[in-house]
């Protein structure tokens, strides 16, 4: 798939099938997430890759009851990484840049995944102290939860503001 076509075809799934992800395809999406930049390429984040049901279970109650979460076949747990970014960048790396780095790394996985024909939907609403918990993690900050797998839907395009309102080039 042409990046453009994959750039166009994302959108947000909710719903997906019951059928696994190969694990090819889940290696490719790490790999891949593991090329994404980073300030001073201190790649300030980590990942928790999560096929467990209770785990997915526990994640979907932290997150406001989304239980599509819990229906996706993997989900990805996207951690920032503070003082890794602030040992070089002091408080900018510790507030912004560590943040940064695992949005990136989010934005990776969620492209690669619609790439191999896999669907996912961005969570960032959730408890953070309940995920930290879910996943073991006491001085990292939770980004995003990723579920990912098969779309039982095809997804919608959704509306955008004007061009013009967002985007301003200065000659």
């Amino acid at each position: 798939m042409e990046f453009q076509e994959v750039i166009q075809r994302r959108h947000s799934i909710r719903s997906f099938l019951e059928k696994e992800i190969e694990s090819e395809k889940i290696e490719t999406i790490i790999s891949l997430t593991n090329l994404a930049p980073s300030a001073g390429n201190l790649q300030a984040y980590e990942v928790f890759v999560i096929k467990n049901e209770e785990l997915k279970r526990k994640l979907a109650s932290a997150a406001y009851s989304q239980s599509f979460i819990q229906e996706a076949p993997v989900v990805f747990v996207f951690f920032a990484d503070p003082e890794r970014s602030a040992s070089r960048y002091g408080s900018r790396g510790r507030q912004l840049y560590s943040l940064q780095d695992a949005t990136i790394a989010c934005t990776f996985a969620m492209l690669s995944a619609a790439a191999l024909g896999l669907g996912s939907c961005w969570v960032g609403a959730f408890n953070d102290e309940e995920v930290k918990r879910i996943c073991g993690v006491k001085k990292k900050v939770p980004i995003a939860i990723l579920p990912v797998g098969y779309p039982k839907e095809s997804g919608y395009p959704t509306s955008r503001r004007p061009i013009a309102e967002k985007f301003h080039v200065l000659e």
